[in-house]
């Protein structure tokens, strides 16, 4: 098991991920303050500045324990979002996984691609076991997603949020090294 440290560019027919760099924390202050995106993923810890946002994005290449990608629509270059394997635990073999789409790079299966790019790359180059997640059960296009790429429902934790007057449930979702090489082998 290798770390993090190699950031990767990875190309598909609908998005290139590519490693951050400090130039592209306007076009996440762009992406981070769209309300649907904010609605999905919740608010960020602590208030968000451009300067904090330049300073994050500018550091994701020197972390040795987390991947952050760009991605992009590859015919443009731009930045339509992220992608981010997290909370890594060397031991287990075992990372978290998050995402989000901008509103220009939603409705075109770019997000499906970018998820199964990355969720492969830590599969088959780091050598991870085990990759989850955590979303909104509101979060149906979402959801959706993470089923499409492999990712299968582990549990409910029940009212872990109260947002938009209400109490919300997080889906606990999860995918082995040996489902995605199943998926991996009837695909070809």
């Amino acid at each position: 098991m290798s770390d993090f440290s190699v950031k990767p560019v990875l190309t598909g027919e609908k998005t290139v991920l590519r490693p951050f760099t400090e130039a592209d924390a306007e076009g996440m202050w762009e992406i981070i303050g769209d309300a649907e995106v904010t609605h999905f993923t919740g608010d960020p810890p602590g208030e968000l500045t451009p300067e904090r946002l330049r300073d994050w994005y500018g550091s994701r290449s020197a972390q040795p324990d987390r991947l952050d990608l760009a991605v992009t629509d590859p015919a443009t270059g731009e930045l339509v979002g992220e992608v981010v394997l997290y909370e890594w635990d060397p031991k287990a073999r075992s990372c978290t996984f998050r995402t989000l789409i901008g509103p220009r790079g939603r409705g075109r299966g770019i997000g499906t691609e970018a998820t199964r790019l990355v969720v492969g790359y830590g599969f088959e180059q780091l050598g991870l076991h085990r990759i989850q997640l955590e979303a909104y059960a509101f979060n149906h296009r979402a959801l959706r997603v993470y089923e499409k790429v492999g990712f299968v429902r582990e549990g409910l934790r029940r009212e872990t949020e109260f947002k938009h007057g209400a109490w919300v449930d997080e889906v606990v979702m999860g995918l082995l090294d040996r489902d995605w090489a199943a998926l991996t082998a009837t695909a070809r």
